[in-house]
């Protein structure tokens, strides 16, 4: 995949440079310091994928993404800031990612660009809220001033509260506006479980599976949350899981 890198600090054109070596798919064909040299060259070079920066002298990232003439490159974002990741969101980026750039992230971007490469009938419209998600998806998430950009196989627990859902990813727990009922039509049955009302489990995340009260289970999951799995979803469950 031809690669051009934009960014006005040499040392992190260089860093990102020696990890993408770790990835024989990506071409870097050129770098660039500033938009005004970055337009140039996608002119000349038509690149499949930016690697861009946004803070730069002159025009940022995304006024350089707005001066492009004809179709634009996919684009992954490099920043030392989270605050952009909004209008990243708005830009169609395909990953956000925040310096110091660590490789197993660098990894999860490019994996996400072969999998749209091979399956490019999921890739159009991008925001196809009709698509079902799966552990492999990634999705923006605000709360408050907070963002991410977040694997959904991270998410090891929905929790309805009442017209929001608290995720549970990490040792966060962010809010987004969506009922439950609405987040389990997008979400894969086969990896992501309704477990009662108010609860959606990621099934790789669970630990430990006890009987409970009424025909009901209890599961664990790894992190300590306790879940109970209702008598009519325990038996789902239990036909889902079985051989």
């Amino acid at each position: 995949m031809k690669t051009l890198i934009v960014d006005d600090e040499r040392l992190a054109r260089n860093e990102l440079r020696r990890l993408l070596d770790n990835f024989p798919k990506i071409d870097v064909i050129g770098e660039a310091a500033n938009a005004d040299e970055a337009l140039k060259l996608i002119d000349d070079l038509q690149p499949e994928l930016l690697f861009l920066d946004i803070q730069m002298p002159g025009k940022n990232g995304f006024e350089l993404l707005s001066a492009i003439d004809g179709k634009s490159p996919e684009v992954i974002f490099t920043t030392a800031y989270d605050e952009y990741a909004i209008t990243a969101f708005e830009y169609n980026a395909l990953d956000y990612l925040l310096k110091p750039i660590e490789l197993n992230r660098l990894s999860e971007a490019i994996n996400r660009i072969e999998e749209n490469n091979h399956h490019p009938e999921t890739e159009a419209p991008r925001r196809d809220t009709n698509k079902v998600l799966g552990e492999n998806d990634q999705v923006f998430v605000k709360d408050g001033e907070k963002c991410w950009f977040v694997k959904l196989g991270k998410v090891r627990l929905f929790e309805s509260m009442g017209n929001y859902v608290r995720l549970h990813f990490d040792d966060q727990k962010p809010l987004v506006l969506k009922s439950l009922n609405s987040l389990e039509d997008r979400l894969d049955p086969n990896t992501f479980f309704r477990a009662n009302r108010k609860h959606i489990i990621n099934l790789p995340w669970i630990d430990k599976i006890e009987p409970w009260f009424s025909g009901g289970l209890l599961v664990t999951l790894k992190g300590g949350d306790k879940i109970e799995i209702s008598r009519r979803q325990a038996i789902r469950f239990k036909e889902l899981m079985s051989l």
